[in-house]
C-alpha cells in the first residue's frame, strides 16, 4: 500500500478530515491532499509528527527507500537554503564598498584614505554610478535575504543572476576608474560568490 493510501486510511479511521488533520499536524490543507494524492512526501518532521499522531511507526509509513530519497531531498534542500541565505549576507556587505576607507584622497600633499561619503576627487557622474552599484547590490542582498526568510522559491534564480552581473559591472567599472582598494573588495565580494553559486549548482545535479 502507497502511503497516500495509508495516510487517507489512517485519517478516515479516525473520523478526521483533511482539514482537521492538518490543523493536528501543524500543516496546511493543502499539504495534506498532496500527500493524499500522492502529488507529493511530507518532510522529515512531518513525517514524525504523523507518526507520533497515529501512533504508528515511520517504517509502517514508508519504505526504507523512500525514506533514504526525502531525506537525500530534504538536506539539498537545506543546503540550498545556507548557500542562499549566506550569498544575500554577502551581498550586503556591499556596504563595506561605502563606509571603509578604500578610496584615495589627496590633500595638500597627502593621499588620505576615506570613504564613499567622503570621497570627493570624482566627477559627480562616477560618484553616482558608485552609489547605484553599491545600493542595488545591497537591495539585493536584503531582498534575497527576505525571500531565504519567507521560504519563497520563487524569483530567488532571477535575483541570484542580477547580483552576478551587477557585481561583475561593479569589478569592471571600479577596474576602470582604478580604484585598487575597493576592487579588491568588490571582487573577493564577487569570488564568495561564485563558490556558493557552484555549490547551489552542485547541490541540484
Amino acid at each position: 500500500m502507497e502511503f497516500s493510501e495509508k495516510l487517507q486510511e489512517l485519517r478516515k479511521s479516525r473520523g478526521l478530515t483533511q482539514e482537521e488533520l492538518a490543523e493536528a499536524l501543524y500543516v496546511s490543507r493543502t499539504a495534506i491532499s498532496k500527500w493524499e494524492s500522492g502529488r507529493g512526501y511530507p518532510s522529515i518532521d512531518s513525517l514524525k509528527e504523523i507518526s507520533k499522531f497515529f501512533s504508528v511507526s515511520i517504517d509502517d509509513l514508508l519504505s526504507g527507500e523512500k525514506l533514504v530519497s526525502i531525506a537525500e531531498k530534504e538536506n539539498k534542500s537545506n543546503i540550498r537554503n545556507i548557500c542562499d541565505l549566506l550569498f544575500g549576507i554577502v551581498d550586503l556587505m556591499a556596504i563595506t564598498l561605502v563606509i571603509l576607507p578604500l578610496y584615495p584622497n589627496p590633500i595638500d600633499g597627502y593621499i588620505y584614505s576615506v570613504n564613499l561619503f567622503a570621497y570627493t576627487q570624482i566627477t559627480p557622474f562616477i560618484r553616482l554610478v558608485y552609489w547605484t552599484m553599491f545600493v542595488a547590490l545591497i537591495v539585493i542582498g536584503g531582498l534575497k535575504v527576505l525571500l531565504n526568510q519567507m521560504k519563497i522559491e520563487k524569483g530567488r534564480k532571477i535575483i541570484t543572476d542580477v547580483s552576478i552581473v551587477l557585481s561583475i559591472i561593479t569589478v569592471l567599472f571600479l577596474a576602470m576608474t582604478r580604484e585598487a582598494y575597493a576592487i579588491t573588495m568588490a571582487f573577493l565580494l564577487l569570488i564568495i560568490k561564485g563558490m556558493l553559486v557552484l555549490k547551489i549548482s552542485r547541490t541540484d545535479s
